[in-house]
């Protein structure tokens, strides 16, 4: 019964567990929350609303505008899969025990903030190549079969994929008591980027290669942040500085510091 509301119902407030269980889209003015300036509540079932949703999102973020020969290119500043896939984790994941909130999507100057109700049942840090887990089974299979997901843990990779293909911040992922959330940032400079930031995207990155049977490099590296040759030091002091914090280390098939290889803490 629930998951047949939460899907298809015309309106979610008709059902007294269901009516908090709406998301709801936020943009504001900068940073900040201060400043709102437009908030819409999707009331109808997740199955109806989904696309329409994550178009109405990725069709309002900012774009960039490139000439291309004699032709003007708008490109969004963040990748519509990425928005897709965490969306789509945010209302399949979401704690439905946990009343009074909703899954948020709250879209600020320079980042994108998605929040769910409840924690995530694995460490936010295995969030990659992680096999499935989802507390709501059913749900997570409908949608499957609806093609809003895959449930083959492969969602959180493809979306880390094109924040790097975009060469954006990697996603910082948090969990709370009662909430578990996901930002995402727009285009940052290396200097404009601090150490954890730093520290993040060499983990994901290693994560990401040894996903796809690669090994991490202060070459790869270099090329995911668009560090050039000349300052191989810095992407090896980035290297170092993920290593002290114990997300990576290095393979045991590496023979010379040149050359070293890097895989996850876990692998």
């Amino acid at each position: 019964m629930i998951q047949g509301a939460i899907l298809f119902a015309s309106d979610l407030k008709h059902f007294s567990t269901l009516s908090r269980k709406a998301p709801r889209v936020i943009f504001y003015k900068d940073n900040s929350r201060i400043n709102a300036i437009k908030e819409e509540p999707w009331t109808k079932g997740y199955a109806i609303i989904f696309k329409n949703m994550v178009g109405y999102i990725n069709a309002r973020v900012p774009v960039n505008e490139k000439i291309v020969g004699a032709i003007r290119v708008n490109k969004p500043i963040y990748p519509p899969i990425t928005v897709r896939e965490f969306v789509a984790n945010a209302l399949i994941h979401q704690d439905f025990y946990i009343g009074g909130t909703s899954p948020m999507i709250e879209i600020f100057r320079s980042r994108i903030e998605i929040t769910n109700p409840g924690q995530p049942l694995i460490d936010t840090l295995r969030f990659i190549d992680h096999s499935p887990q989802s507390r709501n089974d059913q749900l997570a299979s409908m949608m499957r079969r609806m093609d809003f997901c895959e449930e083959r843990g492969s969602g959180v990779d493809r979306a880390i994929e094109q924040c790097e293909l975009y060469q954006l911040p990697a996603p910082d992922f948090t969990k709370d008591v009662d909430y578990t959330r996901v930002t995402i940032y727009a285009h940052k400079t290396m200097r404009q980027m601090n150490r954890e930031d730093r520290i993040r995207a060499c983990y994901q990155h290693c994560c990401l290669q040894y996903v796809i049977g690669e090994k991490m490099t202060n070459e790869s590296l270099r090329k995911r942040l668009d560090i050039t040759q000349e300052n191989y030091p810095f992407a090896s002091r980035i290297i170092a500085d993920t290593v002290n914090e114990k997300l990576i280390k290095l393979d045991d098939s590496t023979r010379s510091r040149k050359y070293a290889q890097y895989i996850p803490i876990w692998g």
